[in-house]
């Protein structure tokens, strides 16, 4: 069933006024993007928060959509173990395949909004079987979600099912079995998330080479919640083709120039780590000397509830904050289609028109 919140996307408060205002923020509205690292489970408006819950009759830690989503914000949290505790609350209302469903559409509309042309939304299906709902139901639904959208919308959407590392390896292993067999239903890579100190990537590398075995791309959070030792880890232990957030690559030269020369891409996601403190402030973030130094950089929201952004406008902090031009920007955008996981004709398709879409507002930007 639709509901009438679907055509109302989200406008992120951070944005009011300048959008209108600022002409380079209106070009990076209109830039075409690809979003290759956004949680399902971080992603949910406000209102459709409460209004789940609402339904379901569970309680929540503040009452009204406004409330909560301050609530949810992560501004003060602690580090990414204090980040990754307001997910209780979301995943609670995530036990249904109507719910499910509700969440990845509205996702859809909102990116779409956002200028996004693709989407990949990750999340681990373990985390919504309490209601009753088998592995494979949770994708299903995920997957009718994300097609209605894509319907409306026109955005590409697909799905990477995540493990949750603190599980253990017979979870990792189930968790990458799972998006094997669910490839039909849109999945196109297997992820490690969670809490990454003291749970290593290498406990996990069995269901990484399960998910490669079998043709299936994978990527590894890492180089957020640990040091550059993790995404050492990822890359040469579990054949990562991508790494989650990597912020503290800058830690290892040898590394840096290994993921630089073997363009490995970065799912950068600077708010939410100036939140988990990997950056102190997001002008001292890592990514703008990176994507400098020839780093394949690619960026990202995490989790657009917790962080309270869009992407339009992780793309302005970029140019506003850390000094990226437009150009920069635009090449940054069209990485993200190069580094996308759906089948080469669709990412070919999607870069050339992105490529021609954004060709008139770099002549803007040069007028």
């Amino acid at each position: 069933m639709a509901h009438p919140s679907l055509y109302a996307p989200a406008q992120p408060p951070e944005l009011a006024g300048l959008i209108a205002d600022d002409p380079v923020a209106r070009r990076l509205r209109a830039l075409p993007k690809a979003e290759l690292h956004v949680h399902l489970d971080g992603s949910l408006r406000p209102d459709t928060l409460h209004a789940l819950a609402q339904e379901r009759g569970l309680s929540l830690p503040a009452q009204g959509p406004e409330a909560l989503a301050r609530f949810m914000r992560c501004d003060g949290v602690r580090d990414l173990e204090d980040y990754l505790t307001r997910f209780a609350t979301t995943v609670a209302v995530m036990q249904d395949a109507p719910a499910l469903e509700r969440i990845a559409e509205e996702l859809v509309h909102d990116v779409t909004a956002d200028g996004v042309r693709y989407l990949e939304v990750r999340y681990c299906p373990a985390l919504s079987t309490a209601g009753g709902l088998s592995l494979s139901e949770v994708v299903h639904a995920v997957a009718r979600g994300l097609q209605r959208g894509e319907a409306a919308c026109g955005t590409v959407s697909r799905q990477i099912i995540g493990a949750l590392r603190h599980r253990g390896p017979n979870h990792s292993m189930e968790m990458a079995e799972l998006a094997v067999a669910e490839r039909a239903h849109g999945v196109v890579a297997f992820d490690l998330c969670a809490a990454e100190a003291g749970n290593p990537a290498r406990d996990h590398a069995a269901a990484f080479a399960y998910a490669r075995r079998h043709d299936l791309a994978v990527t590894v959070h890492a180089g957020e919640g640990d040091g550059a030792h993790s995404i050492r880890d990822a890359i040469h232990e579990c054949g990562a083709h991508r790494i989650g957030h990597g912020t503290r690559l800058r830690e290892d030269a040898a590394l840096r120039d290994f993921v630089r020369d073997r363009r490995i891409a970065l799912e950068v996601c600077p708010t939410s780590n100036v939140q988990t403190h990997v950056a102190p402030t997001f002008a001292d973030h890592p990514l703008a000397a990176y994507a400098r130094d020839g780093v394949v950089v690619t960026l990202s929201t995490d989790n657009r509830l917790m962080s309270g952004v869009s992407l339009t406008g992780e793309f302005i902090r970029c140019h506003t904050q850390l000094g990226l031009s437009f150009a920069e920007l635009a090449a940054m955008a069209l990485a993200s289609f190069d580094a996308a996981f759906v089948d080469w004709p669709t990412r070919n398709g999607l870069r050339e028109a992105a490529a021609r879409e954004i060709a008139p507002l770099l002549t803007e930007s040069n007028a």
